[in-house]
């Protein structure tokens, strides 16, 4: 039997929205670390996108609960809806902790129970970059690949790890942090207040403040027509973010490593460089045991992440 869920993925500038239709998650989910895997593949039913818009909270939630009420209106009635943040919430409370890319003051505010108050459903709540994962992992580049690590390349560089088919969240759900992994003691500063961060390195700002352009895709132009300023930032970025997944490859083993988010357009450009930069910074892992592929969903993927983690967490 299959049951249809509401996936919302809150951006600080645009806001994605999918309804996925999927069984049942497995039987023996254990309540902090959960096993995917439908009897049958996924489906998405469904997208739209809308402007997340200025504000104090209640009006985004307002927002985010009328277009999701209208994409589930052609669908179907859902069983519960998923929502990814791009920040910290409080799992117990529903309350977010910081969401540093939305303009209004959402620290310390309800976001969980107002939503699923407007919606009619129950609402889980999970990390914009997780849901990325656990979409990849389930319905997109990995798919089928029970030890994956995710990272998306933005304005900062999230992620998650899926071990043995379980999305890796740890006792806080805060797990799978892999842009704030120190690579350099004493290095630049990094968003998070540490220094030497594969994010200070590999974010997109990081390349364009290297680069001496104002987008990553214009740095990565630029190298390719032969400017050796953004050719050094390009080989900089690769060159450090290989190092991380190196780390990763080396202590996990995965089947795949999926790289998505805006700077992961760069297609050969980045993907090329970083595999065989990966290869060599970790010398005690079969090259042939990986494969590090872009993602395959695109934009929509956190929204469709959320979706799948209202089916693992509050799904019949």
């Amino acid at each position: 039997m299959t049951s249809r869920y509401l996936g919302i993925d809150v951006g600080g500038t645009n806001s994605k929205l999918a309804v996925v239709e999927a069984g049942p998650p497995g039987p023996l989910d254990p309540p902090g670390d959960h096993p995917g895997g439908p009897p049958g593949p996924p489906r998405l039913l469904a997208t739209a996108s809308i402007p997340t818009g200025v504000g104090d909270p209640g009006e985004v939630v307002g927002r985010l609960a009328a277009a999701g009420a209208e994409l589930v209106a052609g669908q179907g009635p859902v069983v519960a809806a998923g929502v990814g943040v791009p920040g910290l919430f409080d799992e117990g409370s529903g309350r977010i902790v910081l969401l540093p890319n939305l303009p209004a003051a959402w620290t310390g505010q309800a976001f969980r129970d107002p939503l699923a108050g407007r919606l009619g459903v129950p609402v889980a709540l999970i990390n914009d970059a997780r849901a990325f994962t656990l979409a990849e992992s389930r319905m997109g580049a990995a798919a089928g690949c029970p030890t994956v690590v995710c990272l998306t390349l933005g304005t900062g560089v999230g992620g998650g790890v899926v071990v043995d088919g379980r999305l890796r969240f740890g006792p806080s759900g805060r797990a799978g942090e892999l842009g704030h992994q120190v690579i350099e003691l004493d290095g630049p500063r990094c968003g998070c207040g540490n220094r030497g961060c594969v994010e200070a390195f590999a974010a997109g700002p990081a390349l364009c403040r290297a680069g001496g352009r104002d987008t990553p895709e214009a740095v990565f132009a630029a190298a390719a027509a032969g400017d050796e300023r953004a050719a050094g930032a390009v080989r900089e970025a690769v060159g450090r973010l290989a190092v991380g997944v190196a780390n990763l490859v080396t202590v996990l083993w995965p089947e795949r490593v999926v790289v998505g988010g805006g700077v992961a357009a760069a297609g050969d450009q980045l993907f090329g460089p970083l595999r065989a930069a990966v290869a060599a910074a970790a010398p005690l892992v079969d090259p042939a045991s990986y494969t590090i592929v872009p993602a395959a969903l695109g934009p929509g993927a956190g929204a469709i992440g959320a979706a799948l983690w209202a089916r693992e967490r509050t799904g019949p």
